[in-house]
């Protein structure tokens, strides 16, 4: 039996989101956001040892497993998954609370720590890059342009069909097996087989990445940089646990250069695990969490 339980909830944002709970509402809250190609289940190891101290919440995010997935890519810039978090904490009738992200997860925290300081009071991130700096290293990290050329394929509006040709059992074993150690997840596979199985979210996942407006540059060129990279960035207010698997093969060190100049209130753990930590080195990511959050 699992450690939470699982609700549907209609959010004034248009989607139905099915959302992991446990924990005391009359404890401070937690809300964890999955990334690609995840869900809740991103957090299945982290959820009860959390909730010993803290009312968890951790959405299948808009176009993940069963919640809603609309149609259009407009509707998976990160603003509308913003929306969906403070919808959520709305719900819950939840005004401040700590956000933790990994992944696409994470980039929704970044997005809505700078956002919404007024309902983000502590953030946590687990390998997830800060925009500025993400942006900032496809152009001068060459390396990580590399690593992050797939972007660039999961944007292509053909994809479908070529996972449809080889089947998704073949697409879970590429996508996963550059970045893990397959033992770790073998039991998992027919539930993530489940969930990208549901109609339309192979589509509704890769929509992240197509909606997204960061530039990838191909390894041949360089475009215009964005004007941004040129001006002051916004420093990150609240206190912030940054985690990193340092065995990332797709979100490279250099992410964590000039971190600490953008968030001042930082702190900063090495783990040795790759991009997937929360399962991973699910004790390492307790524990840090534990010792840090108040």
């Amino acid at each position: 039996m699992p450690d939470f339980d699982l609700h549907r909830i209609d959010l004034p944002t248009g989607v139905s989101l099915d959302v992991a709970t446990a924990g005391s509402p009359k404890d401070p809250a937690i809300i964890l956001l999955h990334g690609f190609p995840e869900s809740h289940r991103t957090w299945r190891h982290v959820i009860p040892a959390l909730a010993e101290k803290h009312f968890v919440l951790a959405p299948d995010q808009r176009g993940f497993a069963r919640s809603s997935k609309p149609a259009d890519v407009a509707d998976y810039t990160p603003d509308k998954m913003v929306g969906d978090l403070i919808a959520l904490a709305d719900h819950y009738k939840i005004d401040r609370f700590t956000l933790v992200g990994h992944d696409w997860g994470g980039a929704i925290a970044w997005m809505a720590a700078l956002t919404r300081p007024d309902r983000v009071a502590r953030l946590i991130i687990v390998n997830a890059p800060h925009p500025y700096i993400f942006q900032k290293t496809l152009f001068d990290d060459l390396g990580q342009r590399e690593a992050s050329q797939y972007i660039t394929a999961f944007r292509n509006p053909s994809l479908e069909k070529h996972i449809d040709s080889i089947g998704l059992s073949a697409f879970f074993d590429g996508s996963f097996m550059k970045h893990t150690d397959f033992e770790r997840i073998a039991d998992e596979k027919p539930v993530y087989l489940d969930q990208w199985s549901q109609p339309g979210a192979m589509t509704a996942m890769l929509n992240w990445y197509r909606a997204s407006s960061i530039i990838v540059p191909p390894m041949d060129s360089t475009p215009e940089r964005p004007a941004f990279l040129s001006a002051p960035f916004p420093p990150v207010t609240q206190p912030t646990l940054v985690i990193w698997g340092m065995q990332d093969k797709a979100l490279l060190p250099s992410q964590l250069e000039g971190l600490g100049e953008l968030v001042p209130d930082l702190t900063l753990i090495h783990v040795d695990a790759g991009h997937f930590v929360p399962w991973e080195a699910p004790e390492a990511v307790i524990n840090t969490m534990k010792s840090w959050l108040p």
